[in-house]
């Protein structure tokens, strides 16, 4: 039984359809990439995973532990051990970085506690910023950044730093993340797939959101690459699949720039 199993799923936006079908099986263990031209439906199916409310499932299913979570909150799917690395993650004033992550890591815990029996309990503030310290150099982050409110005057790439750090601290069954790589460079990229190398460790599911072959050469593990187009999965194969993007571009899927 997969963890996670997308099934025939349909999706509106404002009356407009964007997915058309989807259908992904992702275990616990597995790294997928999902890959497509701009408006394929890659974002969509990220946001979708985790519950925003301004798109509307048709039809289709999505199973976690072969259970349905369609009417679940997102809150709901969070202590389900899902995790979604936002694209554009949002600046959220007086709301304090490291206040933050012990609550979401304290919920989370008692949620997860039973599937993860190797979960840490941090029974005083100082061991979880120590906890905290360690994640941050993970992904090459000052320290100073525990003091200051979540994503507040960060970098748009210490917004991603941040992302996966925030990962890393939360330990999930499955991180969905919407293109960790954008607007990164090489160093960047590299700290994000070390990150992501150190989640798959603990035995968990990744999909990785992303136009581009680059940071996928960095992951430890990759079991297979799926190309999105007008809101379905048209080709799915091994790693090979990435770097033949790279090198050829989707024209030879026969895809052109989706209007979407």
């Amino acid at each position: 039984m997969p963890f996670l199993s997308i099934m025939d799923l349909h999706v509106n936006i404002e009356d407009k359809q964007i997915l058309n079908g989807v259908n992904l099986d992702v275990n616990k263990g597995e790294v997928h990439a999902i890959m497509g031209l701009n408006g394929s439906g890659k974002s969509t199916l990220a946001n979708v995973l985790l519950g925003h409310p301004r798109y509307s499932v048709i039809s289709g299913d999505i199973l976690v532990n072969d259970e349905s979570i369609i009417k679940l909150s997102t809150d709901a799917r969070a202590k389900k051990g899902l995790f979604l690395g936002f694209q554009y993650p949002t600046e959220v004033s007086g709301v304090g970085y490291s206040h933050f992550l012990r609550n979401a890591y304290n919920l989370l815990t008692k949620s997860l506690a039973d599937e993860q029996k190797n979960r840490e309990v941090f029974l005083t503030v100082r061991e979880f910023h120590e906890y905290l310290k360690k994640n941050l150099d993970n992904v090459g982050l000052d320290p100073s950044f525990l003091s200051r409110y979540l994503n507040e005057g960060f970098s748009g790439g210490e917004k991603k730093r941040s992302e996966v750090m925030q990962m890393l601290v939360l330990r999930p069954n499955l991180a969905i993340l919407d293109e960790p790589d954008s607007g990164l460079d090489i160093d960047a990229v590299k700290a994000v797939a070390e990150a992501i190398n150190k989640l798959i460790e603990t035995g968990a599911g990744v999909i990785v959101i992303t136009h581009y072959a680059r940071i996928l050469r960095f992951l430890t593990k990759l079991d297979k690459i799926h190309v999105m187009s007008k809101g379905k999965i048209i080709k799915t194969a091994g790693r090979e699949l990435s770097e033949e993007l790279e090198v050829k571009g989707y024209s030879w899927l026969g895809l052109a720039e989706d209007s979407k």
